[in-house]
């Protein structure tokens, strides 16, 4: 018990020296830890406390210590922008997920980006559909600013008027780092409300997230006939290969994901084969444009030959 209150007493101090070297004040998140440890003295607070967000699929609620927090943010990042589809659409099963868990009048928000809006797109009626959210469901503002973007989801998480924030973002962006993180991971462990950051085309850096997912797109299985059959030909519920990056357990855990729009439940997906990506491409693509015959762009012929003696 007195080893528990000196680590925390250290752990603290360390907090407050590294908050006087940035000339920032004291972090509030250290704070509210010190006031959480006199609490609970024992230390019997767990994260198994915190309400959950459960798949109902076994090796996912494992790693996940019983489901994704709903008091906290859970990054969701893809590799590249032509996997923004993938990465969106899981972003919007999880809302949609939650609204069946939840029921709720309460929308989504989502906070879109300008630079990924004009690359992926933005959300529309009938995609929407297809993961079982309608436009009630779905407020959508796009910013033109990153600041403004930060004060909308702050603003929006700490109001409790929406189920869930979607904040979209591109790449590394330099203004938004682990204290912007910090800060936004205060705003929804103290409204009691998830926050899904979507990042495209980004890399790994530290944040307050307490899980990041890598999101690949998977191709989707054949469609089930009532009698159990597969008809041949068509395309099933989505599919999204998974990769827990960030995560308490060390190793990462990759698996396929199926998401059933109608049922708002997730399920483990078949392997049907590997994903399509434009760093993934398959062994044999073939050409993807006729060869031109005519024209400027023609690739250019090779130099002259030459032929050598062997050395030996």
């Amino acid at each position: 018990m007195a080893e528990h209150a000196t680590a925390q007493e250290t752990l603290f101090a360390l907090r407050e020296q590294i908050a006087r070297l940035e000339g920032k004040s004291l972090p509030a998140l250290a704070a509210a830890e010190q006031a959480d440890s006199a609490a609970d003295p024992e230390g019997q607070k767990t994260r198994n406390n915190q309400p959950r967000l459960p798949f109902g699929i076994p090796p996912m609620d494992t790693a996940l210590e019983g489901g994704l927090p709903l008091d906290g943010i859970t990054e969701i990042r893809s590799l590249l922008m032509g996997d923004a589809g993938a990465a969106s659409g899981f972003t919007l099963s999880l809302a949609s997920h939650l609204k069946a868990r939840q029921p709720s009048d309460a929308p989504v928000l989502w906070i879109g980006d300008v630079v990924s809006t004009q690359e992926a797109g933005i959300p529309y009626s009938v995609g929407l559909k297809q993961f079982g959210l309608s436009l009630r469901d779905v407020l959508y503002a796009s910013p033109r600013k990153l600041d403004d973007a930060l004060w909308l989801a702050e603003t929006a998480v700490a109001s409790g008027a929406v189920v869930a924030t979607i904040l979209e973002i591109r790449g590394n962006p330099r203004h938004f780092g682990l204290t912007e993180s910090r800060r936004l991971g205060l705003r929804a462990k103290a409204a009691g409300r998830p926050l899904f950051l979507l990042r495209h085309a980004g890399e790994e850096e530290a944040s307050s997230a307490s899980f990041r997912f890598l999101v690949e797109p998977a191709p989707a299985a054949r469609r089930h006939l009532p009698e159990g059959s597969e008809l041949g030909g068509s395309i099933g519920h989505p599919v999204f290969r998974l990769t827990l990056e960030k995560s308490r357990i060390p190793a990462p855990l990759s698996l396929l994901l199926e998401w059933n729009p109608h049922d708002r439940q997730f399920s483990l997906g078949r392997e049907a084969g590997e994903a399509f990506s434009f760093h993934n491409p398959p062994a044999h693509p073939g050409a993807r444009l006729p060869a031109s015959a005519d024209r400027q762009d023609r690739a250019p012929a090779l130099g002259t030959v030459m032929a050598f003696e062997r050395a030996s």
